[in-house]
């Protein structure tokens, strides 16, 4: 049994140059140049725009993705990826930097931030368990951040240019 994790291609519908990664990696450069279709054979996966996992961050499960639009992708620009693990989740955020302001403890999913809590700016989290995706917009949409367990003082420390988080999805199995 192969321990193949997620295979990236060169070309559209899985042609050209490929190559297959089971384990994160900071700089998928030197293996291929492009990258317009993926296939996810298992575990959950964030890829990358840009090596050491910034750039635009995308989210994709087990399945077939043939062309970069199919995964959200504003490219075919993949330079870094990793493996999420599964399990338990729980996540305090915060309406303030450095764990100030309102506070909001998480242990599913929040389709709007804004409906429930009342607020759409989070400028620190701390993860407490699990993995987790805060989207740019309500419902899933926009830019995607992955946030794994850790302290995060500022939102700048998991990649975002703003505080707006319009929704927060648990990545599980």
């Amino acid at each position: 049994v192969s321990s193949l994790q997620i295979i990236f291609y060169e070309d559209r519908n899985f042609q050209g140059r490929s190559y297959e990664c089971s384990s994160e990696c900071s700089d998928l450069h030197s293996h291929f140049s492009r990258c317009n279709s993926i296939r996810v054979d298992s575990g959950d996966w964030m890829v990358y725009e840009r090596p050491n996992y910034t750039g635009y961050q995308y989210f994709l499960r087990k399945g077939d993705y043939p062309d970069y639009q199919r995964w959200m992708g504003f490219n075919d620009c993949v330079r870094s990826c990793r493996m999420i693990p599964s399990g338990s989740h729980r996540m305090m955020i915060y309406e303030r930097p450095e764990f100030g302001g309102q506070t909001a403890e998480l242990t599913s999913d929040c389709p709007s931030l804004y409906e429930r809590f009342h607020f759409s700016d989070v400028h620190s989290c701390s993860v407490k368990d699990g993995h987790w995706i805060f989207y740019e917009h309500p419902h899933y949409r926009g830019r995607q951040y992955l946030v794994r367990p850790g302290e995060y003082r500022r939102f700048n420390e998991w990649g975002s240019m703003t505080p707006r988080v319009g929704s927060i999805r648990r990545i599980t199995v």
